[in-house]
């Protein structure tokens, strides 16, 4: 989905130029795991050693919210984002809402 939206953690873009800054732009999902991926997560815990199970969920939930925040983007007319940041909250137990969020700019590439 991302092929066309430049993205950035800076606040200009190599070899474009900004041409205009169209406001922030945000995605957000919130997300759990199953009775069972806790259960399996907290054997994971345990026995020690990289929790592939949470580490897959943050995964989603991340690229969730970033593919929400490109398509809030593009209804703006934007063709990147820059500025971008992710931010992380609970919301109650076993909730935790996602956050990608930055500047849609209009960015020209330069010759």
């Amino acid at each position: 989905m991302n092929t066309n939206t430049l993205i950035t953690t800076s606040t200009s873009l190599q070899g474009y130029k900004i041409v205009k800054q169209l406001g922030l732009v945000r995605g957000i999902t919130v997300r759990s795991r199953s009775v069972f991926g806790n259960i399996a997560g907290i054997f994971m815990t345990l026995f020690g050693g990289k929790s592939t199970i949470y580490t897959e969920l943050c995964e989603k939930a991340r690229e969730e919210a970033l593919q929400l925040m490109i398509l809030h983007a593009r209804e703006l007319g934007a063709n990147a984002v820059i500025c971008m940041r992710y931010d992380a909250n609970d919301v109650r137990s076993g909730l935790t809402e996602v956050l990608a969020y930055g500047t849609a700019v209009v960015a020209e590439e330069i010759f």
